[in-house]
């Protein structure tokens, strides 16, 4: 029997993997690639297929069906979801007809409260837990720009069966994607979301790039800040992690490309809706819910936010 995997959401994360998943099972017969997605990028792809630029190559995928229709696209047996977090619950309702109950969904979002809420949407389902660590973007609608090297995904579960995980790692690997099916998964998400929630926060109140956070002081002091507080809110919410969490983030910063910026500073620039809400408010509210102060976190919310 087929196995179909539906991509929902084609920017740089979705349209990244999902592309390398389209390319390695184009001619599958038993794995269909199907990419969920409207207006001009749906049209882009289906007449030009997916491009992928990267900063050694370039590559053009097709997948076996670009489409927003839900009748078109029929039951999936697995949901990639890389949207923007603020598009979970429309997106997701948007395809509903797709998704049985034996579907399962791996998010791979910014954020640290997506499989709980599509959990609320979809109780009988098995949701996993995933992110990935990437920097790539869309340059025009069915184009997507990856910057550096560095490129890995992370998920698991600790209520799927072990069989489907295993699956779902070897059609990964099968794609070449640098994935890695993890046994303390919540760990690992939180330790990505403490990456970019201070990095999307200080980027966007600062008006900074990567490099201007780290090669100036003020800048850097903001940041390192925003990393205590956020680690001080996982633990005190029962999160275990490194005693080292912040020297190490730190150093994952200092290896990626000094000239790229977070996501959310991006929207910001162009006018976009930003996940302001997911990535620094989630950390307000969760630090108020459990007796945690988060000063610089609050003055950025509060500054971004007007």
């Amino acid at each position: 029997m087929k196995t179909r995997i539906g991509i929902l959401g084609l920017g740089g994360v979705g349209g990244y993997f999902g592309g390398l998943l389209a390319k390695a099972y184009f001619e599958s017969d038993a794995i269909e690639i199907v990419f969920i997605a409207r207006g001009e990028t749906q049209k882009t792809i289906v007449r030009n297929g997916l491009k992928i630029i990267d900063d050694t190559y370039e590559m053009i995928v097709f997948p076996r069906l670009v489409s927003n229709n839900p009748d078109e696209i029929g039951k999936l047996d697995c949901l990639i979801c890389a949207t923007k977090t603020y598009d979970i619950e429309t997106s997701l309702g948007s395809i509903k007809k797709c998704i049985s109950a034996t579907t399962i969904i791996l998010p791979l979002y910014n954020g640290v409260d997506a499989t709980e809420r599509i959990q609320t949407l979809f109780p009988e389902n098995t949701i996993l837990q995933g992110c990935v660590y990437i920097v790539s973007m869309i340059e025009s609608p069915g184009i997507i720009k990856k910057i550096g090297s560095y490129e890995k995904l992370f998920f698991g579960s600790t209520t799927a069966p072990i069989s489907k995980l295993k699956e779902l790692q070897s059609i990964f690997e099968n794609a070449n994607i640098e994935s890695f099916l993890v046994e303390n998964i919540e760990e690992t998400v939180w330790e990505k979301f403490i990456f970019i929630s201070a990095l999307a926060s200080a980027t966007s109140y600062l008006n900074q790039n990567i490099g201007g956070i780290l090669n100036n002081r003020e800048n850097k002091a903001v940041y390192i800040s925003l990393l205590n507080e956020i680690t001080a809110v996982a633990l005190a919410k029962g999160i275990t992690l490194s005693n080292n969490i912040v020297a190490q983030t730190i150093i994952k910063l200092e290896k990626s490309p000094q000239n790229s910026t977070s996501s959310m500073h991006r929207d910001l620039l162009a006018g976009h809706k930003t996940e302001l809400n997911s990535l620094t408010e989630y950390v307000v509210k969760e630090g108020l819910k459990f007796g945690v102060a988060t000063p610089v976190y609050q003055m950025i919310l509060e500054k971004l936010f007007r």
